[in-house]
């Protein structure tokens, strides 16, 4: 019984060796912001000269695709260099119509084999490239249920003028005060932004893209072709072999983009089981090329290591190292007491580390969360429940095998307007929230 103390006290200190750097990324984005600040009246102004691409891939999307596409014709960013694609992709419903009539040039894909974003993007990609021979500057990838801040563009383009080739931006939501669960998922993508890509990209390291409002250079996509990224997780697939070939993938905080989070169990567990899967596939095919990018001394290798593969196989074996000595402990008849404090107490530090960094987001993040005072209170304490949700949907995932299911979006601009508190836009800017924004590009 010994040794699986020793055992288990070894995979928390191992836990905190693969993870402690991140401690470091957060008085990082502090000092940045302040820097920023009195830096402010020099950022980098953009010509606005760049053609864009906007890329969108929908399945059954017709209650959200309209407030997509207007938000983009509603942007700051001129209008005669932004084109918008939409890729209808095995849609029973009226997306393809409905994008066609809100001003987006529409391809229609129905393929029941090859079945996924990254397929859909490569088809619509394939299609750019045949009818736009000349190609775009940037290409920009959004997912239908979002909404940008009107200067999503022009933000975006100011770090191309810098010479980066893939930029991703700040990911809020428009649901965060709908129930718990949208809560967990949008309060970790505020986390993700603000203490993970924020900070990565003012230590000078690469970010990682995260599913959607991300965009790359010409030169990329000629590089890459027509997009070869079909695994679970085509977003950490790109992000990993971007980097694994040198390249920085910078944030733009001041680049806003709106996401729609899941409500119910059964989407959230579906989901997360894929990226689980996904992540898996991503290390079983990149690994290799990971640890090679760790041995020349690249720590963006190790940063997107440390994202996809440890941290759940260590939180297996811990559970697995104390449920031994839970079961050695009874048989000895020491009785159940000693045991239910052990894993009273190892909830309490969990439970504890979780609020926390729910707490700290929270707490800076607090002007861009859309939903009132005591929900974004409220929600700090469902937010580690949140999380411990997430080891037995990893275990089905390891042992149950899972395709690319889409999940049914309904918030509108309107709805998602009603459900926001503040009136002030995103990073203390005084905008209009999407929503309003939206209905006034539908009468430009």
């Amino acid at each position: 019984m010994q040794i699986l103390y020793l055992i288990s006290v070894a995979i928390g200190i191992l836990f905190l060796v693969c993870y402690a750097y991140q401690l470091a990324y957060i008085p990082a984005v502090w000092i940045g912001r302040r820097q920023a600040e009195k830096n402010a009246e020099r950022t980098p102004e953009t010509g606005g000269t760049r053609s864009a691409a906007a890329l969108i891939c929908a399945r059954n999307e017709e209650v959200v695709i309209r407030d997509l596409i207007r938000s983009l014709k509603a942007q700051t960013y001129p209008r005669a260099h932004l084109k918008i694609f939409v890729m209808a992709d095995n849609c029973t419903d009226r997306t393809a119509d409905i994008a066609r009539a809100a001003g987006a040039l529409v391809y229609e894909r129905q393929n029941t084999e090859q079945v996924g974003k990254g397929w859909a993007l490569q088809a619509l990609l394939g299609h750019i490239r045949e009818d736009f021979p000349d190609g775009f500057d940037t290409y920009y990838v959004f997912d239908a249920d979002n909404l940008l801040e009107p200067d999503y563009i022009e933000q975006m383009d100011r770090m191309f003028a810098e010479g980066y080739e893939i930029v991703t931006s700040y990911r809020n939501s428009k649901n965060y005060g709908t129930n718990w669960i949208s809560a967990g998922y949008a309060l970790w993508f505020l986390r993700e932004s603000r203490y993970l890509n924020h900070a990565r990209h003012l230590l000078g390291t690469s970010c990682a893209v995260s599913g959607t409002g991300f965009a790359f250079s010409r030169a990329v996509a000629e590089e890459a072709g027509d997009w070869p990224y079909h695994l679970l997780t085509e977003d950490i697939e790109f992000s990993i072999d971007q980097i694994t070939k040198g390249r920085r993938i910078a944030f733009c905080e001041h680049a806003v983009l709106y996401d729609e989070q899941p409500v119910t169990f059964a989407q959230s567990v579906r989901q997360r089981m894929r990226w689980v899967r996904g992540y898996l596939q991503v290390f079983r095919h990149y690994g290799r090329r990971l640890f090679a990018g760790i041995f020349r001394g690249n720590f963006a290798c190790y940063d997107m290591t440390m994202n996809i593969f440890p941290a759940f196989f260590l939180s297996a074996a811990s559970i697995a190292v104390n449920v031994l000595l839970t079961v050695f402990t009874v048989r000895s008849g020491a009785g159940m007491q000693p045991v239910a404090e052990n894993a009273a107490l190892s909830f309490l530090q969990m439970y504890g580390m979780l609020f926390l960094i729910g707490a700290v987001t929270t707490a800076t993040e607090w002007r861009q969360i859309r939903t009132a005072p005591a929900r974004k209170i409220g929600y700090l304490f469902t937010f580690p429940l949140f999380m411990f949700t997430y080891l037995p949907v990893a275990v089905a995932a390891v042992f149950k095998d899972t395709g690319w299911k889409p999940i049914a979006h309904s918030v509108t601009a309107e709805g998602a307007e009603s459900m926001a508190w503040s009136s002030r836009g995103p990073c203390g800017k005084p905008d209009q929230y999407p929503g309003e924004l939206v209905r006034q590009s539908g009468r430009l």
